[in-house]
């Protein structure tokens, strides 16, 4: 920022008659609700510069660079007026105030606009248990906010702050454009795609990631912990997913899902007999309602549980052998899907590990609860299910992200669940389709 720019930064920032203050005509400029546009957050912090403060000079250079390549967010550059703002830029270098200002509300406002568009994110087949954990763009004094608080406005810029920090990271590895092979640069894009799905910024949550095989605990946009983690078979892929963890149960019991009970339990029954079953704490029961009676299995057609023609409830109760272990962390939703303990520890050790019925299992349960609630669980006493709330709900995410940055290199996972695929064959015929 030059000289003569300095000197007509107080000048050019002060605040004006609202006909002066208005933005010119044309500027991207978007105009929420009242308190919070970006003349709000300029006129909450007394009309003091951001972008053209010194400390913040390559702040504007790498915005720029981020909107000229828009293209690789699926976005069009066009929309964030690119030359406006360098006209803008060239006028402000004399220091002339009007100029200097209108250099200013330029910058922001393409900022927020580029941002609020990344954050208004596609549809990549997630379940949102927890409306509240949809993507949506923050509001323009938000995300200005955002970048002011941070140390060094060029390089949350460079980082794109306001993402997931895999997101920087992937489209720095999509522009450069160094792949092994011809398919990557679509896995990339398919992946960025879902990488705007993950929150940005600031705050606590957990993301599982499904092609990985392994948990993230993430603290204010770093990874604090992680864990490897067993996930659905291809039959029974756990899905993508967003949810509050609420509460944790200790000493749970598994429900045995009906098709687990024809594979797991019924033809031990029929080759070791009812001791099999009280060997391994499983009981029978009535029915799927809170209150169901305990059935005598010996009145169970078990060769008819085994074939599939007859299905029963199952459950197995706490305990060393107990599926669940000793706690599982609960999100509720429809699906049926949790976090969970697990005594089959030899399983951690599969470079892959897709054995579950959905839910996830995970190496380390006892370190997740530390970090959830500051402190260990316990149970107290041997009672089954005793749930523990969380006094503030965590988010969760299970995504599936099958090229994850590694150092100055981007990490592809196996599609063990053929998502990419998929997704990339529907994009193909609809080029397809758009061609004839």
């Amino acid at each position: 920022m030059g000289p003569g720019v300095a000197a007509g930064l107080a000048l050019a920032l002060a605040p004006l008659p609202v006909a002066a203050a208005a933005p010119l005509e044309g500027a991207v400029l978007a105009r929420p609700a009242y308190g919070q546009s970006v003349e709000d957050f300029y006129a909450a912090r007394g009309w003091q510069p951001l972008w053209l403060r010194q400390s913040n000079g390559d702040a504007a250079t790498e915005l720029l660079m981020l909107l000229r390549t828009a293209r690789s967010d699926g976005l069009n550059p066009k929309r964030y007026r690119t030359r406006e703002i360098e006209r803008a830029l060239r006028a402000a270098w004399g220091g002339n105030p009007h100029a200097v200002r209108r250099a200013e509300l330029e910058l922001s406002s393409a900022y927020v606009a580029y941002a609020r568009d990344l954050r208004d994110a596609p549809d990549v087949g997630t379940i949102y248990v927890d409306p509240e954990l949809r993507p949506k763009a923050p509001s323009p004094r938000a995300l200005l906010e955002l970048a002011a608080a941070s140390p060094s406005l060029p390089r949350f810029v460079a980082g794109m702050g306001w993402m997931h920090p895999y997101y920087a990271e992937l489209r720095n590895a999509l522009i450069q454009g160094n792949f092994g092979e011809r398919s990557q640069p679509q896995l990339l894009q398919l992946n960025l795609e879902r990488a705007r799905s993950l929150p940005g910024g600031l705050g606590r949550y957990v993301v599982v990631n499904i092609a990985q095989q392994r948990l993230f605990m993430m603290e204010n946009g770093q990874v604090v912990d992680s864990m490897r983690v067993v996930v659905g078979k291809p039959v029974q892929p756990t899905p993508m997913m967003a949810a509050l963890i609420r509460f944790t149960s200790l000493n749970p019991y598994w429900n045995v899902p009906p098709d687990l009970a024809a594979e797991r339990v019924a033809p031990f029954v029929l080759k070791e007999g009812l001791g099999f079953l009280r060997s391994r704490g499983y009981q029978v029961l009535s029915d799927w309602s809170d209150n169901p009676k305990v059935v005598n299995p010996s009145t169970v057609d078990w060769r008819a549980v085994a074939e599939g023609r007859t299905e029963i409830r199952v459950r197995q109760l706490p305990g060393p052998s107990n599926s669940m272990g000793a706690m599982k962390f609960m999100f509720p939703n429809a699906q049926g899907i949790y976090l969970h303990d697990t005594p089959s520890t030899e399983l951690f050790n599969e470079a892959s590990r897709m054995f579950s019925g959905g839910c996830v299992r995970l190496e380390a349960a006892p370190r997740l609860a530390t970090w959830l609630y500051g402190k260990p669980l316990r149970a107290k006493g041997a009672k089954p299910e005793q749930a523990v709330p969380l006094p503030q709900p965590v988010p969760v995410y299970l995504t599936y992200l099958t090229a994850v940055p590694s150092g100055s290199e981007v990490a592809f996972y196996q599609d063990i669940y053929g998502r990419d695929a998929q997704r990339l064959a529907q994009r193909r015929g609809g080029r397809e389709v758009a061609a004839r």
